[in-house]
Order: structure tokens, then C-alpha cells, then sequence
């Protein structure tokens, strides 16, 4: 089941969570993403980029959810000058995984949830 297709998907402070699907390859973060969950659909691998602050100003304590809702593994990936913290690795694990990026500084962010 795609999460798409899930009803009423709640965010960390209980809001409703907004989903952007992305059909491409490549998808590079913007202002709207904040707070929603950005669905990768891609039968091939998807790249999804992180841009620096300078680009693109998050605030700090931003959160985003990434889902892979097609067989594509999605590869997180941090632009120039942005560093992501994570335990494993930047891809998510299989189809239906989710993980999160959290903006812990201005160019920094932390990625957590179901990586490979």
C-alpha cells in the first residue's frame, strides 16, 4: 500500500502530514516540503538532495519524512556545505520505508528511520 493511499498520517506535533509525490529520478528539497512526507515512486533509484541553507532556509527543528513508495531505493543525498548525521546508511532499506531529516543547525540535519 502506497502512503498515499494511508489515511490521516500525523506529524511530530499531531498535525495532519501533507504528502508531495515525486514520480522522477532527482528531487532537491524546497521550502513547501517542510513538515510534509516527500513520496519517491520511481521504479529506478531516486536521489534526493538537501540543499544548503543559503538555497533554501529551513528553520532549525524542521522535520521532513521521505518514503520510498516505488521500487526505487531513495539515496539521501546532502549538497555542498550540508552535513547529515545518520546511524547507518543515507538510502532508504526497501519499498514502504520511511525515514526522517530533522534540521538540527543551519546546515546540518539528521536523518533517522528505516535506512539500508
Amino acid at each position: 500500500m502506497a502512503w498515499s493511499s494511508v489515511g490521516n498520517i500525523k506529524g511530530v506535533d499531531g498535525s495532519l502530514v501533507a504528502t508531495n509525490t515525486q514520480t522522477g529520478t532527482t528531487y532537491t528539497l524546497v521550502l513547501g516540503d517542510k513538515g510534509k512526507l516527500v513520496e519517491c515512486t520511481n521504479a529506478a533509484a531516486i536521489t534526493l538532495t538537501v540543499p544548503p541553507n543559503s538555497s533554501v532556509a529551513f528553520a532549525v527543528g524542521t522535520v521532513i519524512y521521505v518514503a520510498q513508495g516505488g521500487a526505487g531505493q531513495v539515496t539521501v543525498a546532502a549538497a555542498a556545505g550540508v552535513t547529515i548525521k545518520k546511524a547507518s546508511t543515507l538510502k532508504t532499506r526497501a519499498q514502504e520505508s520511511v525515514l526522517a531529516l530533522v534540521k538540527t543547525a543551519t546546515d546540518t540535519w539528521r536523518l533517522m528511520g528505516d535506512a539500508a
